[in-house]
């Protein structure tokens, strides 16, 4: 696992008239960096959106409505996982979980089933200053979109 994304299971409480879930408590641990902003992104089946990376923001990523491949690629010159790759499914049908991604690693996402909506917290308000943008086809990374997978001799966990 990419040293500092954390995951955190959800408990869901169905009765007969549909669901209630807790997402994140300011108390939580799992939240310390603190809230900057709420946002909601529509993405139609295939979009791939990727790589964005963050200076300092932390995201907290939640797939309310279809199923989402995310990749995680650390960026981070100094962190023990560096220029490693790892990948989550989330969304429907899927395990219930925030998934807590830490400034520097560089992430993106593909629409398996959809429509998809994601619903997001960062730690910042958004400033451009502060986005950083890699091509979703950059072969220092060597992710492939279509397969799911690395195309270069990289670690996948």
């Amino acid at each position: 696992m990419i040293a500092g994304v954390l995951t955190k299971k959800l408990i869901r409480y169905p009765d007969e008239r549909g669901f209630f879930e807790e997402w994140i408590r300011v108390s939580d641990p799992f939240f310390a960096e603190g809230f900057g902003q709420l946002s909601h992104s529509h993405m139609i089946e295939g979009v791939v959106k990727a790589w964005h990376v963050h200076k300092v923001q932390v995201d907290w990523w939640y797939v309310m409505k279809g199923t989402v491949k995310v990749a995680l690629y650390d960026t981070r010159l100094d962190s023990k996982t560096f220029k490693e790759i790892q990948e989550f499914v989330v969304g429907d049908d899927k395990e219930i979980m925030i998934l807590k991604i830490p400034a520097g690693v560089a992430h993106g996402c593909k629409v398996l089933i959809g429509p998809a909506d994601l619903v997001y917290v960062t730690s910042s308000v958004y400033s451009k200053d502060e986005e950083g943008r890699i091509p979703y086809d950059d072969s220092g990374i060597g992710y492939d979109w279509v397969q799911g997978k690395e195309i270069a001799n990289k670690n996948i966990t």
